[in-house]
């Protein structure tokens, strides 16, 4: 698998908190969830209550968009990505792994009765004006051809 550059992958890891857009009978949705990336899986792994909006709507519509971003009022350090994926519960080895690495580095995640979630990305563009204003990254999963 194609994974992202490496400037995609360092600004997402150098957060935890994505902004996921769902939608359902084209009534759009969004929600705010703590991530940990996996890299060689090209994977957003999150936890949420399977009565959420966004995971019913998910469950219905399983390609969702999201952001991450940094919070600045600073136009020249405005930085970013969107992104578009897949939605939907592990199974396997990566449910071990996910859940590994999420608990990890959200231990309270424990306490709390909510479910594992993957989020395959498809799609990523990023922004970031420190390279110059407007200045986007776009990276595509590879689709394999028939």
């Amino acid at each position: 698998m194609k994974i992202p550059p490496k400037k995609i992958i360092d600004f997402i890891k150098e957060h935890h908190v994505l902004t996921l857009a769902t939608s359902k009978n084209n009534i759009p949705y969004c929600a705010n969830c703590f991530y940990v990336y996996l890299k060689e899986e090209n994977i957003f792994v999150f936890t949420s209550d399977n009565e959420t909006k966004h995971v019913q709507d998910a469950i219905q519509n399983n390609t969702v968009a999201g952001s991450v971003v940094l919070e600045t009022s600073i136009v020249g350090k405005i930085q970013g990505v969107q992104f578009q994926g897949k939605m939907f519960l592990p199974e396997g080895s990566i449910k071990k792994t996910a859940n590994k690495k999420y608990m990890k580095k959200f231990p309270f995640a424990k306490l709390m009765k909510t479910q594992l979630w993957i989020l395959e990305l498809e799609f990523i563009k990023q922004t970031d004006n420190r390279l110059g204003f407007g200045k986007k990254l776009i990276w595509k999963k590879d689709v394999a051809k028939d």
